[in-house]
């Protein structure tokens, strides 16, 4: 495992980390004995990054992760988030009180004193026009209750009006295969800038695996079941908001370009950490088996620069008119 800077924190992250989501809900049952097998598996493979927010599970994924942190001595570094318990994603719902229920919710769920690093969890577009919210971040840094903060997006431009306040250490955007408009603009601002890029939603949920097929079926209580039209959150969530059936057609173009011994899941993973800018990407797994195959793309040499322009052509070709604008 190789480690990456986390914008200005002074943290080494791995680059392959662990997107806490699955262990905690929306993705099918996962039972705590396996979401800690898997857990534990992560940080034997070099992990020590863990991002999770407080509505995954309704606070589950953060309790499992206080359970890790209490069962190693490892360092490791937990990014939460919050928002999301919202009703209805407005301004008005950011406010200081809002804030402090839920930073102590997770302080509480985490048994810690100080969360590492918070995030807002893609809070309208319009929040990034009001500075008081992330002047209520600045206060809770000098209360002691957070140590770094920073957002989770949807759009670019999200993205772009966050790095101008001079704290937010971090940005997490999704950026993969599918979703490459990030790299265009907004690598290189947070570059220049100093911040942190988290690379969400790194295997368009478990496309970019090459593990599924048309046929493929999803439990009732898995988003991949029932988001794929953004009927409960932003369908960019879902399968990186690309069309199930042409992501399967890309994804059969891409494994072509796959070397001999390496994964779907490892190429694609491997793709997104040639990016310098990335930070870390943070692939999520309900089994210790997924984040060990995941893990190993850390150990990959780099892909040629003939790859590289491969990926772009089926990018270009394929997937850029459904998605390129919308995010």
């Amino acid at each position: 495992m190789k480690y990456r800077p986390l914008g200005r924190t002074g943290w080494k992250v791995s680059e392959i980390s662990f997107g806490a989501w699955a262990i905690g809900g929306f993705w099918g049952k996962v039972s705590d004995e396996d979401a800690m097998k898997t857990l534990h598996k992560a940080i034997e493979c070099g992990v020590n990054f863990i991002d999770t927010a407080d509505v995954y599970g309704d606070g589950r994924s953060e309790r499992l992760i206080a359970q890790l942190k209490k069962e190693r001595k490892d360092e490791i570094i937990v990014a939460t988030k919050a928002g999301r318990r919202l009703p209805k994603q407005t301004v008005e719902g950011y406010s200081r009180q809002n804030l402090t229920t839920w930073i102590d919710d997770s302080l509480r769920n985490l048994k810690t004193e100080a969360l590492d690093l918070l995030q807002l969890h893609c809070p309208p577009t319009d929040a990034y026009y009001h500075a008081e919210i992330f002047g209520s971040l600045d206060d809770f840094v000098k209360e002691g209750k957070i140590r770094y903060y920073g957002v989770s997006v949807e759009r670019v431009e999200e993205a772009l009006k966050a790095v101008e306040f001079p704290n937010v250490q971090s940005v997490q955007i999704i950026f993969n295969c599918f979703r490459q408009r990030p790299a265009e603009l907004f690598f290189p601002q947070a570059k220049q800038k100093k911040v942190g890029i988290l690379a969400r939603v790194p295997l368009a949920s478990g496309m970019l695996t090459g593990k599924l097929r048309r046929d493929s079926s999803f439990p009732a209580d898995d988003h991949r079941n029932f988001n794929r039209h953004g009927e409960m959150f932003d369908v960019g969530e879902t399968f990186s908001g690309v069309d199930y059936d042409l992501g399967l057609d890309a994804v059969e173009e891409i494994r072509r370009l796959l070397p001999s011994g390496v994964s779907m899941s490892q190429f694609a993973l491997r793709w997104i950490i040639m990016f310098d800018a990335v930070s870390c990407a943070i692939p999520g797994g309900k089994r210790p088996e997924q984040v060990a195959d995941n893990c190993f793309a850390s150990d990959l040499a780099p892909l040629s620069a003939g790859v590289m322009d491969a990926i772009h052509r089926i990018y270009d070709q394929k997937i850029r008119p459904q998605v390129h604008q919308r995010w």
